[in-house]
């Protein structure tokens, strides 16, 4: 199907060769919204390095592979131009990346390319996204029945001096993804399941598994918290103080996609001396924001 006037555009099925011209233009398209959104005393915005590009092609494979149906892509005579990646995980639709060329930007390719995404989710109880401070996303995202939950994120460089002991918190593998799937469906109402399987080799995992509690972090190389989900406050805390110990002294980490919902994680930020500033929303259609939970930027 096809548009009229200055950029006609095809909304079709993603396909497996489109997916390094999908990162490239998330990676514009972000960097794009970053430099138009970040205030001036934050870091300047920078473009994904190789080793990112890489990782995030992996991603999009993964979800490819497994929700052919939730991933689609507009394309003019010019390439890729927008891109709409959603999953189904138990009774929740996901959207895990949506982005349309800065230059198309205004012209119904969002509409469209979200309408594609969002009828793969039929039959799904629950909704789930993340979304940019951009007006725009966030006014797309209300119409199509999100309710949206303004979100935090704490940056910088961790006190050292602030790091308590943290006991009984253990690495993780692949033999943990049972206990993480219970702790999603407590937490989330939905498993993450097959992602696991991608997570657990991308990212440093940890894990609690207490008769009081359980949970689990997935970190990010520099000790930020790539996923956070536990059965209660002391579990989550624990895991993300580990998070952050696990940072470099001399660089900055963030924790990101905090809701009101998780005073837990600000408190745990504030005490390791990062700065606090607001983020974005968590976009959340028929579910209360989930608690204790940092979610990911990709399956959340």
């Amino acid at each position: 199907m096809s548009t009229t006037g200055a950029a006609p555009a095809t909304i079709r099925p993603m396909r497996e060769a489109d997916v390094p011209a999908v990162e490239r233009l998330t990676d514009e398209g972000f960097y794009e919204l970053d430099v138009r959104t970040t205030p001036p005393d934050r870091p300047v915005p920078a473009r994904r390095s190789q080793g990112r590009a890489l990782r995030w092609q992996r991603r999009m494979h993964h979800i490819l592979a497994h929700d052919p149906g939730g991933c689609w892509v507009a394309e003019t005579q010019d390439g890729v131009v927008g891109v709409a990646a959603a999953m189904k995980r138990d009774l929740t639709w996901i959207l895990a990346t949506f982005v349309v060329s800065p230059a198309l930007q205004g012209q119904g390719l969002g509409s469209r390319l979200l309408e594609s995404a969002l009828d793969h989710g039929r039959g799904c109880l629950r909704g789930m996204l993340s979304a940019s401070p951009d007006p725009r996303a966030a006014r797309r995202y209300r119409l199509a029945g999100f309710s949206l939950h303004p979100t935090m994120d704490l940056s910088g460089v961790v006190d050292r001096s602030c790091l308590p002991v943290v006991e009984r918190v253990r690495e993780g593998s692949s033999s943990d993804i049972d206990l993480m799937d219970s702790v999603d469906r407590q937490v989330r109402d939905s498993a993450h399941g097959v992602d696991h399987e991608l997570l657990t080799t991308l990212y440093r995992l940890v894990v609690v598994d207490r008769s009081t509690g359980s949970g689990y972090a997935y970190v990010e190389s520099d000790g930020s918290p790539y996923l956070v989900a536990a059965t209660n406050r002391r579990s989550a805390t624990d895991l993300l103080w580990e998070c952050l110990a696990s940072s470099d002294p001399a660089a900055s980490c963030t924790v990101g996609h905090v809701t009101p919902a998780n005073e837990w994680a600000v408190d745990v930020g504030l005490a390791a001396r990062l700065d606090l500033r607001s983020q974005g929303y968590l976009g959340l259609r028929h579910m209360k924001p989930p608690m204790p939970y940092l979610p990911s930027g990709h399956f959340l």
